[in-house]
């Protein structure tokens, strides 16, 4: 298959003459960040009342492209046609006024607030609020029952599990009459089941005409839902392409320039049965201030040069582990040892004497507690290690010494870009994930405790994350993987545990796993299949 412009028969392409068959049309746009050359020339057209998929590897210019057509940046260059007709988009609001909505990667929600005033916040109707929100109400009900978005109007965002987050962003695009949607990386926090629930959602939005955009890195998810698809490269647009006609294959090796092989990680030969232990851990519980078991007793180990994976559906356990272990929550009762250390409720221990004990972590949430996205990068990469002699003589951070550190790190894990005076918040989350990612790693643990090692990273980046944390396990590290991908559990665990509300139900070997048994297992019904 050809993907030259003049080749392209009846895909998503760019062309001359604006028509309103197309929802979007952009043409020759190009933005520079400084000497960074974020887009350039680049060409797309979609459809009306169809899913457009982009995709492209951290850095390829994907959401600035988005950020274009949405009024946060302005193009240097370029047209925008919406519905046929020119659209000049210097702002958010007029992006909304264009009939554009977007769902970010991160939520935009007011976590204090309830789902009914989110979706009305500066969008009310009437000088009183109560009318407001009566009206809001009502036409939400509407829009809840002709797109199958339930919410619960009146419960605080805070309160809300993430896929019903999602559906409140979306909400709020269409109750401001958003005809084309963005959605940027949308189920990157979800479970599969909550996925699957979006995957329904934007069904029913593309039947009634709405026209969406979907940004993601998982290309099996382009392949199920999408109509066409265009793909990304170092800023520049190198392929469009309807879905049914491409492949994850081919997908993979346009946004990486090459061919990619799939890959298990999982040790050739046994570890000897006198291996050293690099995490114990003996009836471990942890209670929460709610009175709720999060993990209820829990008893295993990882050997040195293993690598055990964690599966199960977000919310049974897995995330209020990892913080146990590395010392950010403390246990109601058992106890653990981690390199050696011996941590208990009677004897707890706090996460920089964790690190000062050779244990590197990676949260879930790279916003929480991964980076600070005011920082610059420099600043990021050092976070937990501030203190070291190497960065800090005296009191006073070394900046020289840590803003060559972090340009090293960058280099190692292909951040881009790769300027370590630029924002946390500047960069994709990929991209900051890879900078955690690079700033642990490099630290040659003794003990990995890695969370989502991949969210939100691109397909190509996320062979050389899984490359680092299985050489980390071949120099004898001990590694807990916690993951929802089971594909990545799947291939880099040389056993996996699973976790059902709190409690470990199964334990497999890596080698031995599939996708069917481990679905039984995170529901807790292998037992039942088995019967």
């Amino acid at each position: 298959m050809t993907h030259n412009d003049s080749e392209q028969d009846g895909v998503a392409q760019a062309a001359p003459t604006a028509t309103a068959d197309y929802a979007i049309e952009l043409k020759g746009i190009s933005k520079r960040f400084g000497a960074v050359k974020a887009n350039h020339n680049i060409d797309l057209r979609v459809p009306r009342g169809t899913i457009h998929g982009i995709v492209g590897e951290n850095g390829a210019g994907k959401s600035t492209l988005m950020s274009i057509l949405y009024g946060f940046y302005q193009a240097d260059s370029g047209t925008v046609h919406i519905n046929g007709k020119p659209a000049v988009i210097n702002s958010s609001h007029d992006a909304i006024d264009a009939g554009i909505g977007m769902v970010h990667q991160h939520f935009m929600l007011v976590e204090t607030f309830s789902v009914l005033e989110n979706v009305m916040l500066g969008a009310e109707t009437h000088a009183l609020l109560s009318r407001s929100a009566n009206d809001a109400r009502d036409k939400l009900q509407q829009l809840a029952d002709d797109y199958q978005l339930s919410v619960n109007l009146d419960a605080l965002v805070s309160t809300l599990p993430v896929g019903e987050q999602q559906r409140t962003e979306i909400l709020k695009a269409l109750y401001r009459r958003a005809q084309i949607l963005i959605l940027d990386e949308p189920t990157g926090v979800l479970t599969p089941q909550e996925a699957d629930q979006l995957f329904r959602v934007l069904d029913a939005l593309r039947e009634q005409g709405v026209t969406i955009i979907l940004i993601t890195h998982k290309l099996r998810e382009i392949m199920d839902i999408t109509d066409t698809v265009s793909v990304l490269r170092l800023g520049e647009m190198v392929a469009h392409i309807n879905t049914q006609d491409t492949s994850m294959a081919e997908l993979a090796e346009l946004m990486v320039g090459r061919k990619l092989e799939t890959r298990n990680y999982h040790r050739v030969n046994p570890l000897p049965a006198d291996t050293p232990l690099g995490i114990e851990v003996n009836d471990l519980t942890v209670v929460d201030s709610y009175g709720k078991r999060r993990i209820n007793g829990i008893s295993f180990s990882v050997r040195r040069g293993e690598i055990v994976g964690v599966a199960g559906v977000a919310g049974n356990g897995q995330s209020m582990l990892l913080e146990v272990l590395s010392g950010i929550t403390q246990p109601t009762s058992g106890s653990f040892t981690i390199n050696g250390q011996h941590v208990s409720a009677k004897e707890p221990f706090n996460p920089s004497r964790m690190r000062g004990q050779g244990v590197s972590h990676v949260p879930e949430d790279r916003l929480k507690l991964g980076i600070v996205k005011a920082f610059t990068a420099a600043e990021s990469s050092v976070l937990g290690y501030q203190r070291s002699a190497k960065f800090n003589l005296r009191g006073l951070l070394r900046l020289d010494i840590i803003k060559s550190a972090c340009v090293k790190l960058m280099q190692g894990l292909d951040v881009r870009p790769g300027n370590p005076h630029l924002k946390s918040a500047s960069f994709s989350g990929g991209n900051q994930q890879k900078l955690i990612l690079a700033r642990e790693l490099d630290k040659s643990p003794d003990v990995l405790l890695v969370g989502q090692p991949t969210r939100g990273v691109d397909i190509g980046a996320i062979e050389l994350i899984h490359e680092k944390i299985s050489d980390m396990r071949d120099i004898g590290g001990a590694v807990l993987l916690v993951s929802v991908e089971l594909d990545e559990i799947m291939a880099l665990a040389d056993r996996i545990i699973v976790m059902f509300e709190g409690s470990i139900v199964a334990e497999v070997a890596g080698t031995d796993a599939n996708k069917t048994q481990l679905g039984l297992m995170m529901a807790n019904a292998h037992t039942d299949a088995a019967a």
